[in-house]
């Protein structure tokens, strides 16, 4: 599983890196900005789909 956010989309919420800390950060801003290079490790898939199906911009895309 592969993640990334939308910049143009995402608002700052911050939810995908609370609910998701391993797979999800902020930058300088609290925008919210994928940890490396978005693949996502099978023990944290839960995780990441929970922060995708609660980011209210729908910027987190899984590839």
């Amino acid at each position: 599983m592969k993640v990334r956010i939308d910049s143009g989309r995402c608002q700052g919420h911050g939810r995908c890196y609370d609910l998701a800390p391993e797979v999800f950060g902020e930058d300088d801003e609290g925008y919210g900005q994928v940890r490396g290079d978005g693949d996502v490790a099978p023990v944290d898939e839960r995780a990441a789909r929970l922060a995708v199906s609660n980011c209210p911009e729908r910027a987190i895309d899984i590839l």
